[in-house]
């Protein structure tokens, strides 16, 4: 069900700062990034199914054996189809500055990336500074221009997007029982969507938000003079 957030200007202004950097058009010095995570229960068969055979189709029996988690850190640049989604064993602060390397690498002759995601306490500098050091974290960073989605506007984000059509053709109903398995079937789920260079369409606007939650009705700051 989903969550009606509470609209206050600091969720207007997040909300047109996401929206208005989705609105921009394609720029290979300025690239539009998403980023998301999505947690994953392994699960293996508690006991050997039957393959399927002429005549037979392959059954699996409904008992499983939970196998721990992982997290799949869902990357993608919606306008060019450019995707970089990918399985860990978690989703710490260490793991979420390698997930930036690994975007800045990528885009390593763009002039800024910008990178829409949620505001996760790990999301932050700090996180790349105890991982890499001090400076070498602030360098990091610096790469970014961070455009953080209000509390309770996931949705704002298209890596949610990416987090769904991962969950749908690449999970799907199957069991995945160990990290090395899942790495591997998110890695060729990547590697399709990559080389077909599927994009996201984004059509939500900031005028439709504005109609939807009747943003004109609530007070905001006026500028000084």
């Amino acid at each position: 069900m989903w969550c009606v957030p509470k609209i206050d200007e600091e969720y207007v202004a997040r909300m047109d700062d996401v929206l208005d950097t989705l609105a921009q058009p394609a720029d290979v010095s300025e690239p539009v990034v998403a980023l998301d995570e999505r947690p994953v229960v392994l699960r293996d068969a508690a006991r050997p199914g039957r393959p399927a055979s002429p005549g037979r189709v392959a059954r699996q029996d409904y008992e499983y054996v939970r196998r721990g988690t992982a997290n799949i850190f869902c990357i993608v640049e919606p306008k060019s189809g450019r995707h970089l989604t990918y399985a860990t064993p978690n989703r710490t602060a260490k793991q979420f500055a390698r997930a930036l390397r690994k975007i800045a690498q990528r885009y390593g002759s763009a002039r800024t990336i910008h990178l829409v995601m949620d505001n996760l306490n790990t999301h932050c500098q700090n996180s790349l500074c105890t991982t890499f050091g001090l400076e070498a974290g602030r360098e990091l960073w610096k790469r970014f221009t961070v455009h953080y989605t209000p509390k309770h506007g996931s949705w704002l984000n298209p890596a949610e997007i990416e987090a769904s059509l991962w969950s749908r053709e690449c999970l799907g109903r199957s069991r995945i029982g160990t990290l090395a398995e899942l790495r591997r079937r998110t890695s060729r789920w990547n590697a399709d969507a990559h080389r077909r260079r599927r994009k996201i369409t984004w059509r939500f606007t900031k005028e439709q938000a504005r109609a939807l939650f009747k943003i004109e009705q609530i007070a905001t700051p006026r500028p000084q003079h």
